[in-house]
């Protein structure tokens, strides 16, 4: 079973920039389907970025143009990277491996690691 661990949350002030990183461990995993997920106070947990093979990369609709999501394959490693930061972004961010299914936000069956805070302030 593979072990996520999410770092680079923090406080900032609207306009401002964050990057979020993943490490993973453990057992093989499909370095080829990662993604990105956040939940907000009383909100369901939602997709935010995908990448997929080749780096084919998907975004939800609030965050494109100000998200990057990357990944180092040789070193285990996720990336999103934020800029432009609104309040409504504020949320728990975690890391995700695709377990099952396709790779898909929506569809697909994950894996999660146990997250970082992100907090936008206005």
């Amino acid at each position: 079973q593979v072990r996520l661990v999410e770092s680079g949350g923090g406080s900032v002030q609207s306009g401002g920039s964050l990057r979020l990183s993943c490490g993973a461990s453990g057992n093989s995993y499909d370095k080829d389907c990662m993604a990105w997920f956040r939940r907000s106070p009383g909100k369901e947990r939602e997709g935010v970025a995908l990448i997929g093979t080749g780096s084919n990369t998907i975004y939800i609709d609030s965050v494109k143009g100000r998200f990057a999501i990357s990944r180092d394959k040789d070193k285990n490693a996720l990336y999103l990277q934020m800029n432009s930061l609104k309040p409504e972004d504020t949320a728990m961010y975690y890391c995700a491996v695709r377990t099952m299914g396709p790779c898909s936000l929506v569809n697909g069956r994950w894996d999660w690691g146990p997250g970082t805070q992100v907090t936008v302030s206005s």
